[in-house]
């Protein structure tokens, strides 16, 4: 992602100082002092190791007076924290699937309104770790068991959400307070075997044997056009309730009966070329030279102090 994002942005023009900050925040100061960058191109994924951490430098810019592209603070916090977001979303009136926490250290305890099957995630990993197949649990055993597994190989908290069988899709938005709404995108699996669960993986995402092997691909959403825009309005909304800016990946699945399900929101996505944001903005007219340029362009307009 760091090498198309540039690549491409020298190729535009763009003078470019890459600084990996890791786990040391010392090097912004100084760099930003004799470098007077008109904008930090936030491409940071973790500091320490942390994904959660990365909220905290994004705040140590904001004090630092710096320009930055991507979302605030604020909403990496709402976002990041899964159990908090769907919280946020339901008090919206967003469709949420229903769900139960699993702190870490604490034995799996459920709602009365809790039913199986359930996915069992981290309360705050992104990219799909920690999920595979038995991610996916249909009894109190099995659940007892995948949250133990989260709690010692992640070190996170667990959150166990009604599993929603049915379509796996993504939908882009960009922009602060206008907001561009990119097509409806699709995670198929044409060729998965039919007691396997339709769900994205570790596997699925990231080892591409196992993708040609089981057809799975993505691409624009084959749905009616009133469905694309009841999903788009339900992204966007998810977008403006948890305080998102810059661009992010709302992620829903929707059911047989056509009911949405917000599953979570991923700030800061990927921005690799060819990969499923910049595709979707391809599709939607937008090149990936546009879109950085557009990225930058939020990110040169964002005022924290006026937010809020």
């Amino acid at each position: 992602m760091e090498y198309d994002v540039i690549e491409t942005l020298r190729e535009q023009g763009h003078e470019v100082r890459v600084l990996g900050v890791h786990d040391d925040l010392a090097g912004i100061r100084p760099t930003a002092g004799f470098f007077e960058p008109h904008i930090v191109f936030n491409l940071m994924e973790a500091f320490a190791g942390v994904t959660t951490f990365d909220q905290n430098v994004v705040s140590y810019l904001e004090l630092l007076r710096l320009r930055y592209t991507g979302c605030n603070p604020r909403g990496l916090i709402f976002a990041r924290d899964k159990a908090l977001s769907k919280k946020l979303l339901a008090y919206h009136r967003i469709p949420v699937p229903d769900f139960c926490v699993m702190r870490y250290g604490r034995k799996a305890t459920l709602t009365k309104k809790m039913r199986f099957p359930m996915i069992v995630k981290s309360l705050f990993f992104e990219a799909s770790a920690g999920i595979s197949q038995a991610s996916v649990v249909e009894d109190e055993e099995q659940l007892a068991r995948r949250v133990q597994f989260i709690h010692d190989s992640l070190g996170t908290g667990a959150i166990a959400e009604q599993f929603i069988d049915g379509r796996e899709l993504y939908v882009g938005v960009v922009g602060n307070e206008r907001l561009e709404v990119l097509p409806v995108w699709e995670m198929s699996f044409d060729k998965m075997p039919e007691n396997r669960w339709r769900i994205a993986t570790e596997r699925v995402k990231w080892n591409t044997q196992y993708q040609k092997k089981n057809g799975i691909m993505t691409n624009a959403a084959r749905i009616p056009a009133a469905d694309v825009d009841r999903i788009q309005r339900i992204a966007k909304r998810a977008y403006r309730a948890l305080d998102l800016n810059g661009y992010a990946r709302i992620d829903l699945r929707m059911d047989e009966e056509g009911r949405v399900y917000v599953l979570e929101a991923n700030p800061n996505p990927n921005l690799a070329y060819g990969e499923d944001f910049a595709e979707s903005a391809e599709t939607a007219g937008v090149s990936y030279e546009k879109l950085l340029e557009r990225i930058i362009a939020l990110g040169l307009r964002w005022v924290p102090e006026r937010t809020g």
